[in-house]
């Protein structure tokens, strides 16, 4: 006997085919959603991590900003203290300096000559005397010249006088101070100490 489907089998598989494609659209978008929800979740957690690593960095910034503000009032400290230490520094250097000067002079003063007027403004040194010969003037100048506490002599005038019924030269003359290196003193001392 023959067999025979009346069933309508063309019509069964195109429903188990729509099925079929049913649980694949469905498990498709369930694996795309997983996918995306992974995505999202990862870019979440990246973003979560750099912004917490930019507020870490922000804070350090914060901090060393103060602690640069800090090294700036310290560094504006120090420098205050060495300015004070230089203006000390400077009075003991220059506390017998007009004693030496004034040796000096007398040590560098050729005979025949004598001084009327000494006036020192700042680094400089003006003089004023009577000297018996223009040769008297020029080794005074000579010997300032090679002071060790005087340098750079300049002759302003000289001009005939009488004094006492005898022909005399008056001059007037500049000399600038030597400022004594701090290196050259501190050489000098350890030098003269036992």
């Amino acid at each position: 006997m023959i067999r025979v489907n009346l069933l309508p089998h063309r019509q069964i598989r195109r429903e188990a085919r729509q099925r079929e494609f049913g649980l694949m659209s469905l498990f498709s978008a369930i694996a795309a959603a997983f996918i995306i929800f992974l995505g999202y979740t990862f870019i979440n957690a990246k973003i979560d991590a750099q912004t917490e690593r930019n507020a870490r960095l922000d804070a350090a910034i914060v901090k060393l900003d103060k602690e640069i503000a800090d090294i700036k009032d310290l560094k504006d400290q120090i420098s205050t203290m060495l300015e004070r230490k230089q203006v000390v520094e400077n009075l003991q250097t220059n506390r017998s300096q007009a004693v030496v000067i004034l040796d000096e002079l007398s040590r560098q003063l050729p005979e025949g000559m004598y001084l009327k007027n000494i006036k020192q403004q700042g680094g400089l040194i003006s003089i004023e005397g009577i000297a018996d010969t223009n040769a008297r003037v020029a080794t005074l100048v000579r010997n300032l010249s090679t002071s060790n506490w005087m340098e750079s002599p300049s002759l302003v005038e000289i001009k005939s006088v009488l004094v006492n019924t005898l022909k005399q030269n008056a001059f007037a003359l500049n000399v600038n101070i030597k400022v004594p290196n701090a290196e050259e003193d501190q050489t000098t001392k350890a030098g003269s100490q036992p």
